[in-house]
């Protein structure tokens, strides 16, 4: 559906562009954005590969089971029946932890992952579980402490503070986080109650 939305965009764009006799300014901003896009991804890049390096150390060394017993509370709360020192767990620990440093892109794999795991634990088949939707619903609210991304875009787009959006971020990410996850207890509440399931 996405690949036609963009087709979509950039046919109007130059459509009009052609309908306003600007064409010059159409095939220009079409060359510079290939650059421009070829160079910034490029800078990702790298903050990307060292941030999942980080991760992956940090899985190997230990030190993902002490951010997991620091979260334990809150997890528990969150992913009813999944098993602390699971690797659906372990993965979900993994994602949040690479979201809360601001990297979307790099905490994307663990939240596969995550996902492949919870169906193994689970046993749900090609049924989405309570856990299952409550770690998507989390995962795309994306709780950020240090936004890495968005930081480097700033930067890149020659900000002299692209840290300066911090307060705002945490802001945000912690609303955000609050209400789409208690809306997604809630709407599993009531329909394990229509259905005639008990409630947790």
């Amino acid at each position: 559906m996405m690949k036609w939305i963009f087709s979509g965009l950039i046919l109007l764009s130059v459509v009009i562009g052609f309908a306003r006799g600007d064409a010059s300014s159409v095939s220009n901003a079409a060359v510079s954005a290939c650059s421009e896009a070829v160079a910034l991804c490029i800078t990702l890049c790298g903050m990307i590969c060292l941030w999942s390096g980080i991760m992956r150390v940090a899985q190997s060394s230990g030190l993902t089971e002490i951010v997991a017993k620091a979260l334990s509370p809150v997890l528990r709360l969150l992913f009813k029946g999944i098993s602390p020192k699971g690797e659906a767990m372990q993965y979900i620990i993994l994602n949040i932890t690479a979201n809360l440093l601001g990297l979307g892109n790099a905490s994307t794999p663990f939240g596969i992952a995550a996902m492949k795991a919870l169906e193994k634990e689970e046993k749900s088949g090609e049924k989405a579980t309570d856990n299952m939707i409550v770690f998507v619903v989390l995962n795309t609210a994306s709780l950020q402490l240090i936004p890495t991304t968005v930081a480097a875009l700033r930067l890149q787009h020659g900000s002299a503070a692209p840290m300066e959006i911090l307060p705002a971020v945490w802001a945000v990410s912690v609303i955000n986080a609050v209400l789409t996850v208690s809306a997604a207890k809630v709407m599993g509440a009531l329909s394990r109650r229509r259905s005639g399931g008990v409630t947790a």
